[in-house]
């Protein structure tokens, strides 16, 4: 962040020790640890709300979006049946069902031609459940 080498950390310290004194630096120390996590809060805390503006502002454009392709759909597609006319379907059907069965065939029925009846079925022997002897 600060892109501070070794040798100029080591500089800061001897400066801190020559300045504060050993005695000192230890609250020095917790002092300016207390500063950073101060403002590591404060940076964190307007982080976090600059990301809910972004995450608010991408999801009204999702929003945004889905309506115009629900609007698209519905103009491409008609509405669903009201209920008026899911009622009078079951009549329509029977009105329907009912000029198909007074109609006639195409052709009369004709009937199968006699077959002779079939062998008795013998089962072959690899085909049997039980164990061979």
């Amino acid at each position: 962040m600060f892109d501070i080498g070794a040798s100029e950390l080591l500089m800061i310290v001897i400066v801190a020790v020559v300045v504060i004194g050993p005695k000192d630096m230890p609250r020095a120390l917790r002092t300016a640890g207390r500063w950073i996590g101060k403002m590591r809060k404060v940076s964190n805390h307007f982080r976090a709300g600059i990301d809910a503006m972004v995450r608010e502002a991408e999801l009204e454009e999702l929003e945004r979006k889905w309506r115009e392709q629900n609007e698209a759909i519905l103009k491409a597609h008609p509405q669903t049946p009201t209920l008026a006319e899911v009622e009078s379907a079951p009549v329509q059907f029977g009105q329907i069902a009912h000029h198909e069965t007074e109609m006639e065939p195409i052709a009369p029925p004709v009937a199968a031609p006699d077959a002779p009846p079939a062998d008795e079925p013998v089962a072959a022997p690899s085909t049997t459940a039980l164990p061979p002897p």
